[in-house]
């Protein structure tokens, strides 16, 4: 795979360092996001994300913006959220009031994704991602792993999304833009599945509870990232069937390439929320690196 060229990014987050002695490069993470219910109701999986986000600010330091790419902004082309106040997007059906009486009014930063958006170049045509002022705003693969996280709604959210018509390859690439990043304050969260198939699922499984092929293809994931193979993650419908059981539509997958192309493989890796729900969703996570590193 071609290597991608990295950018400087001179804007307002790059001007000051979190640490004047040592710059720190903020960790990427990974969250495998499951069912919007997460959000309302205690699970291992909501506990996992509380106990992550109080780790900025004591394990790393506070991020001075968070970039997420969700599995549920789907687009032509690629698009950054560039409005003050991003919506709460209540993008599903069938669920409680509760639900959608959730709101995460965090703040964007319009400044910050037009110039970032300029400096990003789209895989396909070399253009710069678009800037998105009023369409969408944050949808609950996004603010459904950051209210747990961080629920003072005190960190300006930017989302980043998807062209799904676009080879994998090409979000591989975009996320390797997305390294320099890491350098200003920015903390990368990708949110989707590693398997996820909505049309197999079984409402009585138990989280430790999963099909033969779900396990398969969530553990061949995790080899891969564990022996430091990020680019064969590109290639995952290598997998024959197996990928394709665990993915009949590839978006709740899509997400772990950018986060995997925005890392360096030397990074230490960690795992959490290594379990299931309803048999064909696979809760894996991943926190790469995020070290304090001497230039």
């Amino acid at each position: 795979m071609e290597s991608v060229p990295q950018f400087t990014f001179d804007n307002d987050l790059s001007k000051t360092s979190m640490n004047t002695s040592t710059p720190t490069r903020m960790p990427v993470l990974f969250v495998g996001h499951g069912s919007p219910m997460n959000v309302i109701q205690d699970s291992p999986y909501r506990r996992a994300w509380q106990a992550l986000g109080a780790q900025f600010g004591v394990r790393w330091p506070k991020p001075k913006l968070i970039l997420c790419i969700s599995a549920h902004w789907i687009t032509q082309g690629w698009w950054m959220t560039g409005m003050a106040q991003p919506k709460t997007i209540h993008d599903f059906g069938g669920f409680p009031q509760e639900l959608f009486e959730q709101q995460y009014p965090v703040a964007g930063a319009p400044e910050w994704a037009a110039h970032t958006a300029q400096q990003l170049r789209q895989p396909h045509t070399g253009q710069p991602v678009g800037v998105d002022l009023t369409e969408w705003g944050l949808d609950h693969g996004a603010w459904g792993v950051l209210k747990p996280m961080f629920p003072a709604a005190d960190i300006p959210v930017v989302q980043l999304s998807i062209d799904y018509h676009r080879p994998p390859a090409e979000h591989f690439t975009l996320g390797q833009q997305l390294r320099a990043l890491r350098e200003q304050g920015v903390l990368i969260v990708a949110s989707g599945n590693t398997v996820h198939n909505l049309r197999t699922i079984n409402r009585a499984a138990a989280d430790d509870q999963a099909y033969e092929w779900t396990v398969a293809f969530d553990q061949w994931v995790g080899e891969q990232i564990s022996a430091r193979h990020l680019e064969a993650l590109v290639d995952f419908q290598s997998q024959g069937q197996l990928a394709q059981l665990a993915h009949p539509s590839y978006d709740h997958f899509l997400p772990l390439l950018y986060a995997a192309g925005a890392v360096e493989a030397d990074e230490p890796v960690e795992f959490f929320n290594e379990g299931y729900q309803l048999a064909s969703i696979a809760m894996r996570s991943v926190i790469w690196g995020g070290e304090l590193r001497q230039r």
